[in-house]
């Protein structure tokens, strides 16, 4: 796990530096303009879908839906796509459930741009376009760079599909700001003793960190065996706010961005309630920072890292093996 996640810059840059080629390839299916865009995942290339919708009904400004693939494999569901644009997305490319139900969209009238690791997979040839993530094999159980590089290729499609909100600039620095987070792991060692031996933990997050805060719990469940939970920060204080008597630590992200202030305020009324509180962003005194001055819409693909750093360092301290978490396989084989 510490070998791939130190590959990311890497990886990163190499995705950044075929946004050429990408464009191409998903621009003719944009055209005409779809009226509205299905994301296909499971597992956390689910949670990297759940930035894709964000992103893309942002810069597209038409519906994006994440599918339920169970209507489609379960129930039988029938659909019409017609003009659609779906998005199906595995890093091995071999789920079949996936591969299912995106053929299925596909039948029913959608363009199919395939987001996989591997070119050859049985999801790539499902697709018009395939969009190759490059991370190279992951060996560890635990997705780290596939993950980071989903999230990547949902930024270049974005910028395929219309104006994104940051500069080329912008995201030609993020392998930099990667490579610095990776070559700081001290505040995710500290932050693992914040957790010590809770039962659980609830990770936050609004707005774009919606999709990080999801993908931090599942990772702290699959390699520290830790009971989390990914929630939003709205919704948190909708019921879930009421487990906080049981004083679970808090991993509340934050990008500077729109949702900062909602943050901030959630984050002083847990100090009110005594619960341990790890603060994942920008600022400069928070437990687990990030370089300041990335933009919201970008700054998924590093509060990953921070993330990624936090769940193998409780993994660690708990005396676990984070890259082979008990009963876990690297491609799991839903219907």
């Amino acid at each position: 796990m510490l070998a791939e996640m130190a590959e990311q810059p890497a990886v990163l840059g190499a995705l950044l530096e075929r946004r050429p080629d990408i464009h191409s390839r998903v621009r003719p299916l944009a055209d005409p303009a779809p009226p509205g865009i299905v994301l296909v995942a499971r597992g956390s290339s689910d949670n990297a879908a759940v930035y894709g919708r964000y992103l893309l009904e942002l810069v597209v400004g038409r519906p994006v839906a994440l599918a339920a693939p169970s209507l489609f494999t379960l129930y039988g569901a029938r659909v019409d796509c017609r003009g659609w644009l779906a998005v199906g997305l595995s890093q091995s490319g071999e789920t079949p459930e996936i591969v299912d139900v995106f053929r299925r969209l596909r039948e029913a009238g959608a363009r199919g741009i395939a987001v996989t690791n591997d070119p050859g997979s049985p999801l790539a040839q499902a697709g018009d376009a395939v969009v190759e993530l490059g991370a190279g094999e992951e060996r560890a159980v635990p997705a780290t760079k596939t993950f980071l590089a989903q999230l990547a290729a949902f930024a270049v499609i974005a910028e395929a599909l219309g104006p994104v909100p940051w500069a080329d600039a912008e995201l030609e620095a993020l392998p930099g700001h990667l490579a610095a987070l990776l070559d700081d792991p001290r505040p995710a060692r500290e932050a693992a003793e914040v957790v010590g031996d809770a039962d659980g933990l609830i990770a936050v997050g609004r707005g774009f960190q919606y999709a990080v805060a999801l993908e931090a719990a599942l990772k702290l469940k699959e390699t520290a065996l830790l009971l989390a939970e990914g929630l939003s920060a709205a919704d948190f204080r909708h019921g879930p706010i009421a487990v906080m008597k049981h004083a679970f630590p808090v991993l509340a992200l934050s990008d500077g961005g729109a949702a900062a202030p909602d943050l901030a305020e959630l984050e002083a009324t847990l100090r009110e309630r005594g619960a341990p509180l790890l603060r994942l962003g920008p600022d400069p005194g928070a437990e687990l920072p990030i370089p300041a001055g990335v933009p919201e819409t970008l700054a998924p693909i590093v509060t990953v890292v921070r993330a990624q750093q936090l769940a193998r360092e409780v993994t660690l301290a708990r005396g676990l093996d984070p890259d082979a978490p008990p009963g876990l396989s690297k491609v799991t084989r839903t219907r």
